[in-house]
């Protein structure tokens, strides 16, 4: 862990997340970067631009909660919806892998486009938001479940924590298209970047967690009032306040280091980092786990997925396509 400073100001690392911890303010968290991760992911599929926005900023929040994990395991975000884009799904295999994908009608998406409504809540409608915390084939299963209201993902992030762990949290996230001109050539390539932030008031000194909307009268512990309680509830506000100033273009420039970002944001209030992790873009396919998968149906089943003599199978997360003889599973 370190402290940040202003002699820091490092070139901007990008596909990371950086924990830090903000001591005057009793406030941890994490930040994100995503550039060739959200870019490669995006570039596998050929969604339109609205759709790519709305992926890079669940890919980020993803990675934002996933990251959190302490075990081997898989963190896992699910969208089901009403809206024009109907399914979303995430996947962040600790510690540093995610991949994703979209489902949408073409008809909405284009109508939403055309009425100039293009934001990611515009795009989501109303359904459901599961997060899903996978320990492994041996362990239980933690899922939580948020209703989508056509409220944006940093609003369904806080009331995920409000329903589950009643933690006062906040999360920005932004994403952004970037066009970059090929050296010595005139080709443009377009990239994209994601960011995110996510801040927890996590006291070491009180148990009790201060609602917003609890005045101090009203505290369960009536020993624990007057000035402590004031400072505690005063230093969350004064975290929102300052979460509340960042605008989209500081979380997705490449010349803003997630440094930089937090000593502009906490410097008066001691800002420290831990040491950031590495995010990449992995799918989970291969031959043997869809040979394994098309060794559980029945013959009949086989039979209705031969299409001209083969096999014919894509993943839906990383569009890479494979193809079998069906003779194996028909004959077994």
């Amino acid at each position: 862990m370190s402290q940040i400073s202003t002699d820091q100001a490092p070139q901007q690392p990008l596909d990371r997340i950086l924990p830090f911890q903000i001591d005057g303010l009793d406030v941890r968290g994490r930040m994100v970067h995503l550039n060739e991760t959200v870019t490669t992911i995006i570039e596998r599929h050929d969604y339109p631009d609205a759709v790519n926005r709305l992926l890079a900023e669940a890919v980020a929040l993803t990675a934002l909660l996933g990251s959190s994990l302490k075990f081997e395991g898989k963190f896992i975000l699910q969208v089901q919806s009403e809206g024009a884009v109907n399914v979303l799904v995430v996947d962040y295999t600790a510690p540093d892998a995610v991949r994703a994908y979209v489902r949408y009608d073409a008809d909405a998406l284009n109508a939403l486009i055309e009425a100039g409504k293009t934001k990611p809540e515009d795009l989501l409608g109303k359904g459901h938001l599961v997060m899903t915390i996978d320990q492994g084939q041996y362990m239980n299963r933690y899922q939580g479940v948020v209703a989508l209201t056509g409220q944006s993902l940093e609003l369904v992030a806080h009331d995920y924590f409000m329903q589950s762990e009643q933690l006062p949290t906040l999360v920005r996230l932004a994403a952004s298209q970037m066009m970059e001109s090929a050296k010595g050539d005139e080709k443009v390539r377009s990239s994209w970047m994601a960011g995110g932030i996510l801040v927890q008031y996590l006291p070491e000194s009180s148990k009790d967690i201060p609602h917003r909307d609890l005045h101090p009268g009203d505290h369960p512990d009536p020993e624990k009032q007057g000035e402590a309680l004031i400072e505690e509830v005063d230093a969350w506000r004064e975290t929102e306040a300052l979460i509340g100033t960042i605008q989209d273009h500081e979380l997705v420039d490449p010349q803003v280091s997630a440094e930089t970002l937090l000593y502009r944001l906490f410097h008066e209030n001691g800002p420290r980092v831990f040491e950031a992790g590495a995010v990449r873009h992995q799918c989970s396919c291969s031959n043997e786990r869809i040979e394994a998968m098309l060794a559980n149906f029945k013959r009949e089943e086989i039979e209705d997925m031969v299409v001209d003599g083969k096999i014919d199978v894509t993943c839906e997360f990383c569009g890479v396509s494979y193809h079998y003889d069906p003779k194996p599973w028909i004959e077994k």
